[in-house]
């Protein structure tokens, strides 16, 4: 009986497809984080789409609502629990690792961007990069991967299957952020391609330690638990 904690949280057939997405997603956030530093005002991008977008109505404004509130506090919480909560019971505790840490990485760093970036909206309040954007699609893009561990699914169908989880959860908690006003689109966009570019370095971080670990239990040198698995 191996220490082996589990089936990998980031599939092989993944790794590097999501790595070459990582990287410009994590240059958009740079790039955008430079432009707008220091701004309180929204560039001519987001004046047109936050312009679209908002004065959302009933029962729009409730759905708005809704989606605001799983990215705070209480919500947020609700929906780590849960989830954490289901990959030990399909007993995927590397997952339950990921969920806590690839969050709580996604959601520091766009902490700490927001502090180093400086830009604000309706005041002092730092706007940039959208936490709730980053958390949310974190969150899809982790249970995507779990869902692809899980079904077995080859490179195609697995990226696929992510990328479309990330799209979704980002557009969805993007247009609440914009429709409420608690964003400009350009916020939006830097928490989607900042979970974009933590998240599957997280997951890889997990992989290795969870590895290491494993090669501990059995007694064995990392390296040579690294190279039977090749």
């Amino acid at each position: 009986m191996t220490g082996r904690p589990g089936p990998a949280v980031l599939p092989p057939s993944l790794r590097v497809w999501l790595g070459l997405i990582a990287a410009p997603a994590a240059l958009v956030v740079v790039v955008l984080g430079v432009l707008y530093a220091g701004d309180s005002e929204p560039g001519r991008v987001d004046a047109r789409i936050g312009a679209a977008l908002d004065g959302v109505g009933t029962p729009w404004r409730h759905v708005a609502r809704a989606m605001d509130f799983l990215g705070e506090p209480v919500g947020a919480a609700t929906l780590v629990a849960a989830t954490v909560m289901g990959c030990l019971l399909l007993r995927r505790p590397r997952a339950a690792v990921l969920v806590v840490g690839g969050l709580g990485m996604a959601v520091g760093t766009a902490t700490l961007l927001k502090h180093l970036v400086g830009r604000t909206i309706h005041g002092d309040n730092l706007s940039y990069p959208s936490g709730h954007t980053a958390f949310g699609t974190a969150l899809a893009l982790m249970v995507a991967l779990l869902g692809t561990g899980r079904l077995g699914l080859g490179r195609a169908a697995g990226t696929s299957l992510v990328l479309a989880a990330a799209l979704v959860a980002g557009a969805a908690m993007g247009w609440a952020q914009v429709a409420l006003g608690a964003h400009y689109p350009t916020d939006v966009l830097g928490g989607w391609c900042t979970a974009l570019a933590v998240t599957p370095a997280t997951a890889w971080l997990v992989d290795r330690a969870a590895d290491r670990l494993a090669d501990r239990t059995d007694g064995r040198p990392a390296d040579a638990g690294r190279q039977e698995r090749r």
